[in-house]
């Protein structure tokens, strides 16, 4: 009998300990949350009269330019990830090894950085107009006629070829994971690639090509650099066009809530795609497609295809930047520049650490509770990656400085000293618009490393005497350290490329590595934005390695 009370006492003390972990965790959710919740509150509460004023201006403009680039750029990155992903799980030919992992580069070239090196390439005074002029003959820009690449057309084709990793990523291993045996007997049947892509592949990987393309189209969405620098006006341009030029809070709060309007959209979208997509492997179905080897000329073709997309999305765009940074040593010896260094990783190694830090605690803290509502709150804390970055800043801003006024006016009674701005005079915002936007891979990290542990370790270590507020350190922590560390390292390669929700936040003055790259190429000083480029690039680096290590 007392055995017993003893261990029904265990269990009633763990499941209170637990509950508590449970409040820790909806606490934190609390915090990613509030800033969704605030653009809908803000965008709410202000005059009716607000929408009929931007639905007679500028919300035409804004909506047809972003929904046309959206499916733009969701088209084509869509046709060119899947493409790629397909050559490379089910074609063998030269170099394939190596491409495989180098389609990933782009990725490490923010969108912004390539439109101003495009636009370096191909304007008028740039070395292939130049180059062509000399070869015809012509003497001024009357004698031919050449596109405009500070148009929508460009920001399209630049986004598409920056972005279309993420459709490949998805889709390549969607590829890889389909049984061997479908292709079979598409074989036995003399269906070629093309037929077996359409019949066999597509409908299984569908799901993964809908996923990819909803990322695409959200930071599509979300791009401010590439759409301002082509004089592309979008929602997001319209949000820091009404906040910082305007002044009107109202308006750029209820265009945030049109954003997230498209966004919730675009979530539902990827929702059904996955709908009614399942598919089962049992035996012989188990064994994964192998790459065929095929003809010399067609390998060659494949090879073709294949590095037209580093070509354009990484490796002309570096050379165009590494070309000024070696010829002028003069530009890296700024000190503003390695100011924004020093603030880039300031502000993305405290971000990376806290989202790390409290996307564990609070996994750790919903899974190990058995109240119903645990799963839902972990998909919320996620929302904050799919809403743009200005949308994200503005939720962020406004009640900062809110909170702002509250705190200096008490303590003005209080102590008759002005103490400032304590939160939108600092890096605090940043960190906390941060945290919140890159919040969702610390979850899916840590998600992903839970899983991975047996539930029969925490039960041996409590049965040995560990409390449980100390399993997270002694038991959770070191086994999802892998886990937890590629986390760290994407979010702070994120927050490096982080530029809308940087611009709208940053104290006065203060420039970090995207700050710095987009105010030289605003003030048309490219040989001014090639050393912060390549440093962002440089960095970004790490990241293509941990998605290769995961990919393998």
């Amino acid at each position: 009998m007392d055995i017993s009370l003893t261990e029904a006492s265990v269990v009633i003390k763990a499941r209170h300990n637990w509950n508590f972990g449970f409040i820790i965790a909806a606490l934190i959710a609390m915090i990613f949350v509030f800033p969704i919740v605030s653009i809908v509150w803000i965008s709410t509460s202000v005059e009716t009269s607000q929408w009929t004023h931007l639905i007679s201006t500028v919300l035409p403009r804004y909506l047809t330019n972003s929904l046309i680039l959206m499916a733009g750029v969701g088209l084509l990155s869509l046709i060119l990830g899947t493409s790629l992903a397909y050559l490379i799980t089910h074609i063998k030919f030269p170099g394939s090894g190596i491409i495989k992992y180098a389609l990933f580069l782009p990725l490490t070239m923010p969108s912004f950085i390539a439109a101003y090196t495009w636009v370096e390439v191909l304007e008028y005074a740039g070395p292939f107009q130049t180059s062509l002029r000399d070869m015809a003959g012509w003497s001024s820009a009357r004698d031919y006629w050449f596109p405009n690449v500070r148009s929508l057309s460009g920001a399209i084709l630049v986004l598409s070829f920056a972005l279309y990793p993420y459709v490949y990523l998805l889709a390549r291993a969607a590829f890889r994971e389909l049984p061997s045996s479908g292709q079979d007997a598409a074989r036995a049947l003399g269906l070629g690639y093309l037929r077996q892509f359409w019949r066999i592949c597509l409908p299984q990987a569908r799901p993964a090509i809908v996923a990819g393309t909803a990322i695409v189209m959200m930071e599509t969405l979300n791009d401010f650099g590439t759409v301002d620098y082509f004089a592309v006006q979008t929602l997001t341009t319209g949000i820091f066009s009404l906040w910082l030029e305007s002044y009107n809070p109202g308006g750029a709060a209820q265009l945030a809530l049109l954003a997230v309007a498209i966004v919730a959209a675009l979530l539902v979208v990827e929702r059904l795609g996955r709908r009614n997509s399942r598919f089962n492997k049992t035996g012989r179905q188990l064994a994964r497609i192998e790459p065929q080897k095929v003809s010399n000329l067609i390998g060659f073709f494949t090879l073709i295809f294949c590095m037209l997309p580093i070509l354009i999305g990484f490796l002309i765009p570096l050379f165009v930047l590494v070309r000024p940074a070696l010829n002028d040593i003069s530009l890296w010896t700024g000190n503003v520049l390695w100011i924004a260094v020093g603030n880039s990783v300031l502000l993305g190694g405290v971000s990376a650490f806290l989202v790390t830090l409290l996307s564990m605690i609070m996994v750790i803290g919903l899974k190990s509770s058995r109240i119903v509502i645990s799963k839902y709150i972990s998909t919320l804390t996620t929302l904050g990656y799919a809403f743009p970055g200005a949308v994200l800043g503005l939720g962020i801003l406004i009640p900062l400085a809110t909170a702002d006024n509250w705190f200096a006016d008490k303590i003005y009674l209080i102590t008759g000293a002005d103490p400032g701005l304590l939160f939108t005079g600092s890096a605090a915002a940043l960190i906390i618009a941060y945290c919140v936007r890159f919040f969702a891979i610390g979850v899916g990290a840590a998600e992903s490393g839970l899983a991975s542990i047996s539930p029969s370790i925490p039960h041996v270590a409590r049965s040995l005497g560990t409390r449980n507020s100390s399993l997270i350190w002694k038991i959770y922590q070191p086994l999802m350290r892998g886990s937890l560390a590629s986390a760290m390292v994407l979010v702070f390669v994120d927050a490096l490329k982080e530029l809308p929700a940087t611009l709208l936040l940053r104290p006065f003055n203060f420039e970090t590595l995207a700050t710095h790259t987009y105010g030289q190429a605003s003030l048309e000083n490219f040989n001014g934005t090639a050393p912060p480029a390549l440093l962002i690039i440089g960095l970004s680096f790490s990241a293509i390695i941990v998605l290769a290590k995961a990919n393998r």
